[in-house]
């Protein structure tokens, strides 16, 4: 799929299909596009065809111009970032509903950020342009059956330029939503511990072969559970001690600048599948458990699009993989491990799993001496209760931290939503026989859950997403949506040199 910017003569353009973004009041290029037309679309506005309003589509085919249709996108209305993203959204879907193979998107009747709306422009289409392969090559980018170019229409030299980066950016965003999505839809007997650390190698060797058209260095390892033994991870392999599937440490450095440059630490939960082990989960809904794995497969998201966009910010990637099942050799509700910080943890309850994979990871990330951290984990159910399945929950113990993550998600429209961590949460997690329980009680579970992480993040910045709500689709529409790489993304772009 190729994108390109350009301002040249709207009409001069040629294309199958031409999107454009309108109100019910006809201006710039849509009402010089009617004119040519005689009054073509201004005809199916007064008819009630097309009312302008926001995300509405119509399309018009018209015959004898250089493009055989014109897809109508209602804008009246959309006057927040989130509304016009989803309007381009709603634009995407009409559009890879033809069967255009040339496509122009007038970028007119929405954004005057040209740089941004381009970038939303692209993000939209690589996403809708998603398509699930049952055979595991989960980090091919997905290509639309028939589109194959689409060309940005700015009105200004200097707005087509802009453009051409937000493009860019867009693109690299979109194939690493859909890097995430395929690693989260796959079943959990292909997408093991082992998969996904095979899959983190084959993003060095893809690296290595075009080593001549990047800057950035990018390398894996893979620590086992021996090693992971030797580092004192009691936490972590207390989670993968009641599975056949070995559990692995996957470390992954892209370095997009200078290496004195401190790195930001990306931790992703990745627990490919489930049971809530001897706490074990009801079965209705249990096949879901296979995206509790979508932290981690976020992450490789991210590492895909900064390949891609080459950008000027070192990043580490951390994902504990890991199986969560019930076995004679699972940890047991009242078990006491301990964590490679030298923390116990008394186990009330196997299926509040995640933290305890995290905790070490986290510990580990102090030898990166890193300039932030955060980790993103589908954690807890009950973020879903507080906040649905609309935004991200988000918890830091640093403001400027969390202020800058929530304004990239509402510059992304992958928005997170504030909570909490005050020291009365942290007292739910006492222990009469370890330092600290790993659960806090039936009330305020995600802010308890992310308490718990809080105890091994003193040593740095630290940020939690809980995406338990915002990671996948259940329903007719059941899937992994790819999030939260748009809001990682943007965010690491704004700490880029």
């Amino acid at each position: 799929m190729d994108f390109t910017a350009s301002a040249a003569q709207l009409l001069n353009i040629k294309a199958d299909s031409l999107i454009l973004p309108t109100g019910p009041q006809l201006k710039d290029s849509a009402d010089a596009l009617d004119k040519s037309l005689d009054g073509a679309i201004s005809s199916l506005i007064k008819a009630g065809d097309f009312s302008g309003s926001s995300g509405e589509t119509l399309v018009m085919h018209i015959p004898g111009v250089s493009g055989k249709r014109i897809i109508l996108l209602g804008t009246a209305g959309a006057n927040s970032q989130q509304q016009q993203i989803k309007v381009i959204g709603a634009g995407a879907a009409a559009l890879l509903k033809t069967p255009s193979v040339k496509a122009v998107w007038v970028g007119e009747g929405l954004s005057d950020d040209s740089e941004w709306q381009a970038g939303i422009v692209a993000r939209s289409i690589q996403a809708a342009s998603y398509q699930y392969a049952p055979v595991p090559k989960s980090v091919k980018k997905s290509k639309p059956k028939k589109l194959k170019n689409l060309t940005y229409w700015a009105p200004s030299k200097a707005d087509a330029t802009a453009a051409k980066k937000g493009l860019i950016y867009g693109a690299a965003v979109g194939n690493g939503m859909n890097a995430a999505r395929q690693l989260g839809n796959l079943p959990a007997n292909i997408c093991t511990p082992s998969f996904i650390a095979a899959e983190a190698k084959a993003l060095t060797k893809g690296q290595a072969s075009s080593r001549a058209k990047s800057r950035a260095k990018v390398s894996t390892s893979v620590l086992s559970e021996a090693q992971m033994r030797k580092l004192k991870m009691g936490s972590l392999l207390s989670v993968s001690a009641g599975s056949v599937e070995p559990g692995h440490l996957i470390v992954i450095k892209y370095q997009g600048t200078k290496a004195s440059t401190k790195p930001v630490v990306l931790v992703g939960k990745a627990v490919t599948f489930d049971t809530g082990g001897i706490s074990l989960k009801p079965g209705g809904g249990m096949d879901e458990m296979k995206y509790d794995m979508c932290g981690g497969a976020s992450v490789i998201g991210v590492i895909n699009a900064l390949i891609e966009t080459q950008m000027a910010v070192n990043v580490v990637a951390i994902i504990p993989a890991v199986e969560n099942m019930p076995n004679g050799n699972a940890t047991k509700p009242g078990d006491v491990v301990t964590s490679m910080s030298g923390q116990t943890i008394e186990v009330l309850n196997t299926d509040a799993e995640g933290r305890l994979i995290l905790c070490d990871a986290l510990t580990y990330a102090e030898r990166f001496k890193p300039d932030t951290v955060i980790d993103i984990a589908t954690l807890t159910g009950a973020v879903i209760s507080a906040l649905g399945k609309v935004t991200a929950g988000l918890l830091s113990n640093d403001d400027q931290l969390a202020e800058q993550l929530l304004s990239s998600g509402t510059r992304s429209g992958d928005r997170a939503w504030r909570l909490p961590l005050y020291e009365e949460y942290d007292e739910l997690l006492k222990s009469n026989f370890a330092d600290i329980a790993n659960i806090g009680g039936p009330q305020a579970g995600t802010i308890t859950a992310a308490c718990f992480l809080a105890r091994f993040t003193k040593k740095y910045k630290w940020a939690h997403l809980d995406v338990a709500g915002t990671a996948w689709l259940s329903g007719a529409a059941k899937g992994s949506t790819g999030r939260p790489v748009p809001i990682l993304m943007d965010y690491l772009r704004s700490k880029a040199g």
